[in-house]
């Protein structure tokens, strides 16, 4: 190597060092080892290591071909001091700043799309259920009303119809009266049954409808 690539060599080397103080304390920074699991912190361990290998390496390669010389594991300690003294409370300090930052923008945002975007969605689909839940309780009363109405309309036609079938009833004989009576309660009995299970289900839409 020429002496100016020596030279070359040995600040890169200085630089690395220093690097690798910056990384290692980012790296412990953001890891959080007390909460994390020993086989995971195993994992990270190792893939920083053999990471920050390489790169020294890489930056090795284009200053001198990847020659080594024992004069730059010197270097890289020394640049590793020189952070120590001299940077690591610098750089901390803005990098928890830089956290800090990031943290407080990411909540504002996080508020802001609550408010501009969540919120918004949120009220609008509660409004809908409040209009259908409303035009349903409408069309239900209006069914009601239209049904009482088909009763009374049902109860004027036929009650012509009614009061002369009595009247041929009570001319009948006795035999037939009895098995028409018979007759007329078990269909009684059907539909006063039918009857109680539809206004069960009724009750039971009412109630969903009320909440």
């Amino acid at each position: 190597m020429t002496l100016s690539t020596q030279f070359y060599t040995l600040i890169a080397m200085i630089g690395m060092g220093s690097y690798f103080g910056a990384a290692l304390d980012t790296y412990q920074l953001f890891l959080k080892r007390p909460i994390r699991s020993r086989w995971l912190v195993f994992i990270h361990d190792l893939l920083f290591w053999v990471l920050q290998a390489v790169l020294i390496f890489y930056v090795l390669f284009i200053v001198n071909q990847g020659e080594i010389r024992l004069y730059l594991f010197l270097a890289l300690v020394c640049g590793f001091a020189a952070y120590q003294a001299l940077l690591k409370k610098g750089y901390l300090f803005i990098l928890n700043k830089i956290i800090s930052f990031c943290k407080a923008t990411l909540n504002f945002l996080k508020k802001l799309c609550m408010i501009l975007i969540v919120k918004p969605i949120l009220s609008i689909i509660t409004l809908l259920f409040f209009v259908i839940k409303l035009v349903l309780k409408g069309l239900f009363t209006l069914v009601k009303m239209l049904w009482r109405v088909v009763i009374w309309c049902l109860r004027l036609v036929f009650f012509p119809i009614v009061w002369i079938l009595r009247l041929f009833y009570n001319i009948l004989p006795k035999p037939v009266t009895n098995k028409v009576e018979k007759l007329h309660n078990k269909t009684k009995g059907f539909f006063g049954k039918l009857q109680k299970y539809i206004s069960s289900i009724i009750d039971k839409w009412k109630s969903k409808m009320k909440r």
